[in-house]
């Protein structure tokens, strides 16, 4: 399962090498548009606001559900990936779910409160996303959202992906992720890719592309 940044992304009908070379590898790919998507109006887009981490991680799961109903997916032998919002979502999923058998979290939101000041849209999109209050005025939504709250429960292992340069999810984001599933005890490495922007899977230099690509195969092999 791939999980769309955003959390207003939504996936449509282009293409995608990453997802060619998945399929490339034998495996089934799933990627759905859970409520904070684009493309359904802006109720089903802003009904996260503030709830990060509820009914976009229903949709995610019934679209697990799902795709395992049709008989032809192995419910014990799934995998998780995604970067940004995405990241987040991977992060959120180790905390509240052992479904998976691989996680790859990639450019991860997994502290608003240190988000907040730290990232370069921190105190504009970070605020308005956890209800339009700052930490210091609502702590309970920014802690109640984060991943980093439940991340004493994970078990999954997981490989954590992240550019040195990313200004709008910092480094910082994915360390405490690491740290917090090396004091849990689960199998996870961090990969750091040094001069990578936000954009690094796309438009970064093409050896750390193709390094990034080759270590998430790596770890799917691994794992799945």
């Amino acid at each position: 399962m791939k999980i769309h940044g955003g959390p207003h992304g939504i996936y449509g009908n282009a293409f995608s090498h990453e997802f060619q070379l998945l399929v490339a590898q034998g495996y089934v790919l799933l990627y759905v548009n859970p409520r904070g998507s684009q493309g359904y109006g802006q109720e089903f887009a802003h009904c996260i606001r503030a709830d990060w981490g509820n009914l976009d991680y229903a949709d995610i799961m019934a679209g697990v559900d799902h795709a395992v109903a049709q008989g032809y997916v192995d419910a014990d032998r799934l995998a998780a990936g995604g970067a940004s919002y995405g990241g987040y979502m991977t992060c959120w999923l180790l905390g509240h779910t052992d479904r998976f058998k691989a996680i790859v979290t990639e450019r991860v939101v997994s502290n608003f409160v240190s988000f907040w000041g730290t990232s370069d849209i921190g105190q504009t999109f970070g605020a308005w996303e956890l209800g339009g209050k700052t930490p210091r005025e609502d702590l309970e939504t920014y802690i109640r959202c984060s991943p980093i709250t439940y991340m004493d429960r994970a078990t999954t292992p997981t490989l954590i992906i992240h550019g040195e340069m990313d200004l709008r999810c910092p480094m910082e984001q994915s360390e405490q992720a690491f740290i917090a599933l090396k004091r849990a005890g689960v199998p996870v490495e961090f990969v750091r890719y040094p001069d990578e922007s936000h954009n690094h899977a796309v438009g970064g230099q093409p050896r750390h592309r193709s390094d990034r690509l080759e270590r998430i195969v790596a770890w799917l092999e691994r794992y799945v």
